[in-house]
């Protein structure tokens, strides 16, 4: 079984910077798509950006575009959010997830990855 364990969350001013990290134990096998996901009060889970191990390429939600980014450590099964002018609709729980196969068009939808972290808090305050 895979776990992911998220860190770095928090507070943090408007226009301000955190990063995220999410490390992986398990099968080194499912290290092929991990990726970062949100959830604010009353919304949906969303998509924010992932990774792929193969061959590195990276995706983002458009709302994140430009200000956040995503890394990976093959090393250290690790991967991180950069996250650059915070905006006060960025405040939710961020959850890292991972599977070992997703194909390019599923990577966005968060019933396709079968393994989740506990999630992190990031609160922008305005």
């Amino acid at each position: 079984q895979v776990q992911l364990v998220e860190s770095g969350g928090g507070l943090v001013q408007i226009g301000g910077s955190l990063r995220l990290s999410c490390a992986a134990s398990g099968r080194s096998s499912y290290r092929y798509t991990m990726g970062w996901f949100r959830q604010a009060p009353g919304k949906e889970r969303e998509f924010v950006a992932a990774i792929r191990w193969g061959g590195g390429s990276t995706h983002y939600a458009d709302s994140v575009k430009g200000r956040f980014t995503i890394s990976g450590d093959n090393a250290k099964s690790t991967i991180y959010l950069q996250m650059n002018s915070l905006k006060p609709e960025d405040t939710a729980v961020y959850y890292c997830a991972g599977d070992s196969g997703l194909i390019l068009s599923s990577i966005r939808d968060a019933r396709q990855y079968d393994s989740w972290g506990q999630g992190t808090q990031v609160t922008v305050a305005s």
